[in-house]
Order: C-alpha cells, then sequence, then structure tokens
C-alpha cells in the first residue's frame, strides 16, 4: 500500500467548483495519526484508544505492528475518476438516508462543510462501534452523540455546522502536523471514509460525502475492522475496484483506530 502520510485531505473532484456564497470551510487535515489523536482526544475520546499507521494489509509481519481490537479504520484515497463513476453508480440505486434515534445502527454524519471530510471521518470512527463505549461522559464528543442520535442527517449536519467545539478543535489540530497547512477553500483531491463494525457485527462503510451510511456485510463475532475477512469486504474491495480503474491509482493510506500503546 503507498503511503500517503503527511498529506491533506478532503476536498473531492465534483466539489471543485468555487465556494457557493457562505459555504463553511475547514482548513483540511494532514493524513497523521498523532494530529488525529490529539483531535479526538481532546473531543473527549479516551486515551486508552489512539490512531496508528497500518503499513500493510496483507504482510502478516507488519500487521503484527497494529494493536487490536481494531475499532475503525480510515482509508485515505485520492478521488479518480474510477471513484466518482463508482460512488455515482451505487449512489443513484439508493435512497436518501434518514435514519435517526437509539434504534440506529450507527450513527452517520452528512458532511456539508467544504473540506471536513477528515473531521467527519473522525466522527465516524470515535462515535460508532466500541469506540463509542469509549467516550468520556460529560465531554464534547459525549454531548454531540447525545444531541445528534434524535436528529436525521440534515439536522446532524447543521449541529456540527454550528458546533463551536468542533470548529475549534479542527483549527487547532489543522494547524499541526508536518506540512503546511493550506487554506480552507484550497482545492485538495483526497478523501477519507471510515469502515467501522456495528453491534449487530454489520461492517459499514462510512462517507459524509454519499446518501447515507453503507452496510458491506457481515462479519463473525470475533472479528474486528482488521480481520481478514473485513478486509475484503471493505478496504481490499474498495482498492480492487480502484487498481482496474483506468487510472490504476494506488496512492493510498490507512490508519487504525485501536489500543493506545502508552
Amino acid at each position: 500500500m503507498a503511503d500517503s502520510e503527511g498529506s491533506r485531505a478532503d476536498q473531492s473532484a465534483n466539489d471543485r467548483a468555487p465556494n457557493p456564497p457562505q459555504q463553511q470551510a475547514f482548513v483540511p487535515l494532514e493524513n497523521n495519526p498523532e494530529v488525529m489523536t490529539a483531535l479526538v482526544h481532546k473531543l473527549g475520546l479516551s486515551p486508552s484508544l489512539a490512531f496508528h499507521d497500518v503499513y500493510s494489509i496483507d504482510e502478516p509481519s507488519l500487521l503484527e505492528f497494529v494493536p487490536r481490537p481494531v475499532h475503525a479504520l480510515l482509508l485515505v484515497f485520492p478521488v479518480t475518476a474510477t471513484y466518482e463513476d463508482s460512488r455515482r453508480t451505487e449512489d443513484d440505486s439508493l435512497p436518501e438516508y434518514t435514519g435517526s434515534g437509539s434504534g440506529e445502527e450507527i450513527i452517520w454524519f452528512r458532511q456539508t462543510i467544504r473540506n471536513a471530510c477528515g473531521m467527519i471521518g473522525l466522527l465516524h470512527s470515535a462515535c460508532n462501534g466500541g469506540a463509542r463505549e469509549m467516550i468520556a461522559p460529560s465531554t464534547d464528543l459525549a454531548n454531540l452523540v447525545t444531541d445528534a442520535l434524535p436528529l436525521d442527517p440534515a439536522a446532524r449536519a447543521r449541529l456540527i455546522e454550528s458546533s463551536p467545539s468542533i470548529a475549534r478543535a479542527h483549527a487547532s489540530a489543522a494547524a499541526q502536523g508536518d506540512t503546511v497547512a493550506p487554506a480552507a477553500d484550497d482545492n485538495v483531491d483526497l478523501h477519507f471514509v471510515a469502515f467501522v463494525k456495528s453491534a449487530e457485527n454489520n461492517l459499514w462503510e462510512l462517507d459524509g460525502r454519499r446518501k447515507g451510511p453503507l452496510n458491506r456485510g457481515k462479519l463473525g463475532e470475533e472479528d474486528d475492522v482488521l480481520a481478514e475477512k473485513a478486509l475484503d469486504m471493505g478496504v481490499r474491495r474498495f482498492l480492487k475496484r480502484e487498481t482496474e480503474g483506468e487510472g490504476n491509482e494506488i496512492r493510498f493510506c490507512l490508519v487504525a483506530l485501536a489500543p493506545s500503546m502508552d
């Protein structure tokens, strides 16, 4: 897997037109596990979890470096024509997602802020699966989950747009890292997508630019999202489509939310 360490992500190909008037924009986050970890800890995720680089999905010796269980994977990838065609084709066959409430299997956030896919990916990772149980009470992240659960996707998007704590945490994280931060309205061709496992053992692909969350299939009780079955249904499926596309683009990076090594 090619390494995109230090790159900044979000703006995708079909969003590169000039910003509509008053559209909110964030400075893109750097694809850096330390920056991501600091951000989610600042919002209220337990210090017992952290983000880690995944250097290979095929070499057992490299996979051993990743602590287990892995609660979420963040795939960072270039937005290609192959991806855009696949996204549009799949979304055309799907209804708009309207889920909300305590019975919702996962919590999904629609992305309406330009260059915010890094933040949305982090929220999807921290607010679902086993990680949600490790959010400290009365923190910004705990309050976000409580406030967002009863809302439909449009109202959730407005909640994030109007959240000072999300904006402050994002701004602080965006100023960190190993690369010079671009302007909030710059065009950036990388995008974040999260993969998480629900309590019902389903693997979900969570992308705020889609019509809703995507159920990629059933996992075993013992499987985490870095298990072979999960990789086949999620990341490897994604990579196979891209490598078979016209551009044969394989510039990807993978980050895991897993137990901290500190």
